[in-house]
């Protein structure tokens, strides 16, 4: 057994046994939170639940895709098992899967101040005792939260994921191991070399396909990268690079500036979903207006991003 540590987490050891990884979890963590909500689609096409243990493929910088299981060890760890002899020889290649899973379920958060606050706040009191330990689960490709962004705009869920399952069968990758295939989301290389026409079997609308391009390409030139995103200077200026980006909207920078590159204070204000948990919670008669939601963030600051997902989880 080797001990090992998370680049620039000299505080978050973690385990190499070969043929597993254990990686250590904060206290205010759930796996089984964390499940139900992996589990809320059963048209989910990039992962595989099945007795408590998550089942995905994660592609590697250098091409390779090992395939892991996930699954609670105690109330401490997790326990990434590699299958089918896809484990990663390399230290490095290693080291890249534990950086995906912790950004995955997001360990590196200190949730304790959110959970102080929501104890006070009308809105947030009951999502954090019903769904205590959830983390706000992401993205953590970028070409792939912005496209699940705008493969979602103005749809209902539902069709978000058949569109969605379309697009990662028709253009991403798959490797069969121990019996099952696991898809892989379409590289911004990928979708960059295809034109609108390539996309039609895909069924979205024809603004969707260019936009879908138009952002693939930019990041496969090396124009659009989470490293600028987070050197914009903070969250309005993040923003407002993406939100410059033909067919990236409030809601959408938002949205990916929350699950893809972690901004605590990102906030989809306008988003439909939020306004509908907001009535559902205070039993209101009417969706809350614009201004009554940023009266309510005021005691949100630096935790919008979680309020919302959990508002969001209500629902969910």
């Amino acid at each position: 057994m080797n001990n090992r540590f998370y680049p620039g987490k000299p505080d978050a050891v973690w385990e190499d046994q070969g043929h597993m990884l254990r990686l250590p979890v904060p206290e205010e963590f759930s796996f089984a939170e964390n499940m139900k909500y992996l589990s809320r689609s059963s048209n989910e096409c990039l992962l595989r639940i099945g007795d408590q243990r998550v089942y995905k493929a994660i592609p590697l910088e250098n091409g390779e895709i090992p395939v892991v299981e996930i699954s609670a060890d105690g109330n401490d760890a997790l326990a990434v098992r590699f299958l089918g002899g896809t484990a990663p020889s390399r230290k490095r290649d290693r080291e890249e899967v534990v950086r995906y899973v912790r950004d995955w379920f997001d360990l590196d958060t200190d949730l304790r101040p959110f959970y102080e606050l929501a104890k006070e706040d009308a809105l947030l009191r009951g999502a954090v005792e019903s769904f205590y330990g959830l983390r706000n689960m992401g993205i953590p490709d970028l070409f792939e939260a912005i496209a699940w962004g705008i493969i979602g705009q103005q749809i209902n869920l539902a069709f978000a994921y058949t569109l969605k399952r379309r697009l990662v069968e028709q253009f991403g990758r798959s490797v069969d191991c121990e019996g099952e295939r696991y898809l892989v989301f379409p590289s911004a290389g990928d979708i960059a070399a295809l034109n609108v026409q390539d996309l039609e079997g895909v069924r979205m609308t024809l603004k969707k396909s260019e936009y879908l391009i138009g952002t693939a390409r930019l990041i496969a030139a090396g124009e659009l990268t989470k490293e600028g995103l987070r050197a914009a200077g903070g969250i309005k200026e993040a923003e407002k690079r993406l939100v410059g980006i033909r067919g990236i909207g409030p809601w959408t920078a938002n949205y990916v500036l929350m699950r893809c590159l972690r901004m605590p204070d990102a906030f989809p204000v306008d988003d439909v979903g939020l306004h509908n948990a907001v009535k559902h919670v205070l039993g209101m008669d009417r969706k809350p207006a614009r201004k009554e939601l940023l009266a309510w963030a005021e005691g949100w600051k630096k935790w919008e991003s979680y309020a919302t997902f959990y508002l969001w989880r209500v629902l969910y």
